[in-house]
Order: C-alpha cells, then sequence, then structure tokens
C-alpha cells in the first residue's frame, strides 16, 4: 500500500541507488538472482547462528534488490514480460525461505503457515484476477503489500532480541510480527478477492 501510494517518490529513491548498477552493465534479472541469492544465503547463516538481528539487518539489505531490480530496467530501458515475471517467481521464493529458515529456527509453524499463506494469497488473489481482466497496479493499494509484510518482518527481527513483551502478546517480538503479518496477510487477501469480484461481475 505504502509503494503503491506514494509510487513517484519511491520509484526515485530507487533509480538513483540503481543508476550505479546500470553503469556496472548490470541486467535487471542479474540483480533480481543476487538479491535472491543474498536472501538464500542470510536464510543459510540464520539458521547457523540464529542470530535474529543479523537475519533482520541481512534480509532489509537483501529484499531491497527487489526494487533496485526493477528500477535497473527503466533507467536501462530494459525492461521485459519475461523480466517481469521472474522477479514476481523469485519474490515468492524469497519469502518462502524467510519463513522456512524462522519455522526452523523457532519451531513456529502454525505461525508461520498463517503468514506465508496468507502471503502468497494476497499475490494470486491479484495475479489470478489479472487473468481474467485487465489490471492496473496503482488501483490496488491494499492493506498488506509486500513492502509492508518485509518491513513488519525486519523490524519484528530487528528488535526481537531487545525487547521483551508481556506473555498475552507472545513475549517474542518476531513472533507478534509473524502473527500480525499471517492475520493482516489474510485480510488483505479478502479484500482484494472482494474486489475482483466486484470488478468481474461488472464486466470489468
Amino acid at each position: 500500500m505504502f509503494e503503491t501510494i506514494n509510487k513517484s517518490r519511491v520509484d526515485g529513491f530507487w533509480q538513483a541507488i540503481a543508476r550505479p548498477l546500470v553503469s556496472a552493465g548490470l541486467s535487471p534479472n542479474q540483480v533480481s538472482w543476487f538479491g535472491f541469492a543474498l536472501v538464500v544465503a542470510n536464510c543459510a547463516l540464520y539458521t547457523a547462528y540464529q542470530s535474529s538481528f543479523w537475519f533482520g539487518v541481512g534480509l532489509a539489505i537483501s529484499f531491497s534488490f527487489d526494487s533496485l531490480d526493477g528500477a535497473v530496467a527503466r533507467l536501462s530501458g530494459s525492461a521485459s514480460k519475461y523480466g517481469g515475471y521472474l522477479d514476481a517467481v523469485i519474490d515468492r521464493y524469497q519469502e518462502i525461505a524467510a519463513y522456512a529458515a524462522i519455522g526452523f529456527v523457532t519451531g513456529w509453524w502454525p505461525a508461520v503457515f498463517l503468514a506465508l499463506s496468507g502471503s502468497l494469497m494476497v499475490s494470486y488473489n491479484k495475479a489470478r484476477a489479472a487473468m481474467e481482466i485487465p489490471i492496473e497496479n496503482n488501483n490496488w493499494p491494499d492493506l498488506m503489500e509486500r513492502f509492508e509484510r518485509i518491513a513488519i518482518l525486519c523490524v519484528a527481527l530487528l528488535l526481537d532480541g531487545f525487547v521483551e513483551l508481556p506473555p498475552v502478546l507472545g513475549t517474542r517480538v518476531l513472533y507478534l510480527g509473524i502473527l500480525l503479518i499471517g492475520v493482516l496477510s489474510h485480510l488483505t487477501a479478502i479484500q482484494r478477492f472482494l474486489r475482483a469480484r466486484k470488478l468481474l461481475r461488472a464486466g470489468l
């Protein structure tokens, strides 16, 4: 939702960072794959050393490549349908890897399943609607898009070792963050379903 509403400002920020990558001759797809490799590497380090703080730092850096590949594509004039498809697929696998690592380390599989399934359904409910009707991204500023999910997850990881919550909130900031992502993601998936149903019934 934040990126959709503030698209012009967000795009300008990422394009400024992407210029050196374009000058270095990197393609958008290379940036996408590099971001994916960083996420996988951070997940592996997290399972080995189990530091929530450094995992949060690593994911924040790694996930930034999701926006950088689009900025590189726009600046270099090399945007393609395959590049957009690759980016979307990698995005999903990045989230799967991050939640799998958290589930492995913490054992909170029910909460992880809630967050991951909600995240995937947010994407699917829009992508499936796009197979039936034209979809404009700017017309779908929903509650819990990928930027919001990643922001909550990274902040929860960063604070997890420093803030202790009361038992009623689950004690761990990370646990609360995962539950929050799960609940709000499923609400967003329902929000998108209802919008798609309205548009499909109207024949748009």
